[in-house]
């Protein structure tokens, strides 16, 4: 009896790591049942202890949000290639795990969250010449890949959002096209400082014919002897109501307009 005790307790602690299964916190479990129907899809194991016979397997998923960073190379419209090293934020979906243990494996990342982001890079970036990837902002870029990556949650995963981290183009493309977008920038300041000039000079114009009028205006009026007259009154009043001693003849001056003869 004790040596089929001690045979019994060796058989247990041989077999203790595969029959006692522990599902840590933010896993999920898919149990697979070698004699009695395989992989369990309707079931998914939560977080806890769980006893299992030693032929019987269960297998835990990382059911948390999950990044991975990683460099694709893609193909422009014009058959350039194009690095673009992005974020990808993923996790399985946790009621679908028994489908995702049976159909693709633990292996899910690379069978699938990085093909399907591969793939939909080729899909979105195809359409796009070297320098409208370039110059097209990456929030308008990213949006674009998000919507091609939607199908990928028809394999029990899903992608939450991929984040384009940078765009690194040929060193000979990308330095044609900076510049490039460095004869626009000193075209359109160009353009603005001749527009600025044509303002001005318009400005300048309608300046001088102003004075132009004004002028002409004036030198009409002046023609007209009673205007003259008026003036010359207003100016002789100013000159004798000031300090300065004067001698005011009325009616001496040319068109009867007062004569200042002389003051101190």
């Amino acid at each position: 009896m004790v040596v089929s005790l001690l045979i019994l307790i060796l058989i247990v602690l041989f077999l203790w790591s595969r029959m006692v299964i522990t599902i840590q916190a933010g896993e999920g479990g898919v149990l697979y049942k070698r004699f009695f129907g395989g992989t369990v899809v309707d079931n998914v194991y939560t977080e806890g202890l769980y006893l299992i016979w030693p032929w019987d397997k269960l297998t835990p998923y990382n059911v948390r949000l999950q990044a991975l960073v990683r460099d694709f190379t893609v193909l422009t419209s014009v058959g350039l290639p194009v690095t673009l090293k992005m974020s990808i934020r993923f996790k399985p979906e946790h009621s679908m795990l028994g489908y995702l243990h049976q159909r693709v494996g633990p292996d899910y990342i690379q069978s699938v969250v990085i093909p399907e982001v591969e793939a939909a890079l080729r899909r979105a970036i195809g359409g796009y010449s070297p320098e409208a990837i370039y110059t097209t902002r990456k929030g308008m870029l990213q949006e674009i890949i998000s919507e091609a990556l939607e199908p990928a949650s028809q394999k029990f995963v899903i992608i939450d959002d991929v984040i384009i981290r940078s765009v690194t183009l040929p060193d000979p493309i990308q330095r044609a096209i900076e510049e490039k977008l460095v004869h626009e920038q000193e075209m359109q300041a160009y353009v603005y400082r001749l527009d600025r000039e044509l303002q001005e000079s318009e400005r300048k114009r309608r300046e001088a014919q102003g004075i132009y009028d004004y002028q002409k205006k004036i030198g009409e009026s002046l023609k007209d002897p009673n205007i003259l007259q008026w003036l010359g009154i207003q100016a002789t009043e100013k000159l004798a109501s000031s300090n300065n001693s004067k001698v005011v003849v009325v009616g001496s001056g040319k068109d009867g307009l007062p004569l200042i003869l002389g003051g101190q």
